[in-house]
């Protein structure tokens, strides 16, 4: 039998070096990992987790991917932020902390870590809703961010809300669908904000059963004709889980793509 794709998730990963608040709220902090070996400093690489902006799902999960970036020489942040189901998330809550995190970590990574991470704008690896989360800020606050490197996202609401994405995801973040609240779909779909100036790369697995690829292939093709500097890597066989996972056999085209944002950054 395959292994489970899922088993990443629970997996479990080396302790971070330190964990640093940016707000005052318990889950706004991110998990500080050093690189590495004794390589130049490098901008810092922030991952935005996943799982469609619920509360049960954290970033403990991002620890494997997390451990294994630093393992090849990036210092890392794992960002947390409030999610639907908790007092301030959803909307706005989740994505202003998103915003507030990706401006404020590459100070404190260097307060902390002045050898290994540089001040400069960082690049954002984000997967599935955390993907959505990465674009999101790369559209509305262009200079806090370097770079994304966006996993399977959830990169059209409406698309996504259509399609009923994990039993409602799309509608418990905004508060409705697009009938509903069309100002938050418009301050908050991707899809409604290209094009964007951040150098962007996305990679879709093409049997991803939780966010299907043809969401990111239209997504792409949409800001590319507006003049989004954007490109679509899509791996054959691959599902949901494995982007994520350093031990599958995608993991070596995530870092490649992750390789092609830091040699432009």
């Amino acid at each position: 039998m395959p292994a489970d794709p899922r088993a990443v998730l629970t997996r479990p990963a080396p302790e971070p070096d330190r964990t640093v608040a940016y707000g005052d709220h318990p889950d706004q902090v991110a998990d500080l990992r050093l690189p590495a070996g004794n390589g130049p400093a490098r901008p810092l690489v922030v991952v935005v987790h996943g799982g469609f902006w619920r509360a049960e799902y954290d970033r403990r999960h991002t620890g494997p991917l997390a451990a294994a970036l630093a393992g090849s020489g990036y210092p890392v942040a794992q960002l947390e932020y409030r999610r639907t189901g908790q007092p301030g998330g959803g909307w706005p809550g989740t994505l202003t902390d998103v915003l507030t995190g990706v401006a404020e970590l590459p100070g404190l990574a260097a307060d902390l870590m002045p050898d290994r991470v540089t001040r400069a704008a960082p690049i954002l690896v984000g997967h599935s809703a955390g993907g959505h989360l990465a674009l999101y800020a790369a559209a509305v606050a262009p200079t806090t961010v370097g770079g994304v490197l966006a996993l399977a996202p959830v990169a059209d609401l409406a698309e996504a809300y259509r399609r009923d994405l994990d039993s409602g995801a799309v509608a418990a973040l905004l508060g409705g669908g697009p009938a509903q609240v069309p100002d938050r779909y418009a301050a908050a779909d991707p899809r409604s904000l290209v094009p964007t100036q951040t150098r962007t790369v996305i990679v879709h697995g093409s049997t991803d059963q939780q966010v299907p690829v043809e969401i990111s292939r239209v997504f792409v093709t949409a800001a590319r004709a507006a003049g989004s500097d954007i490109s679509l890597v899509e791996l054959p066989g691959c599902e949901h889980f494995g982007l994520i996972d350093p031990e599958s056999e995608a993991w070596p085209q995530v870092l490649d793509a992750l390789r092609s944002l830091q040699d432009d950054h």
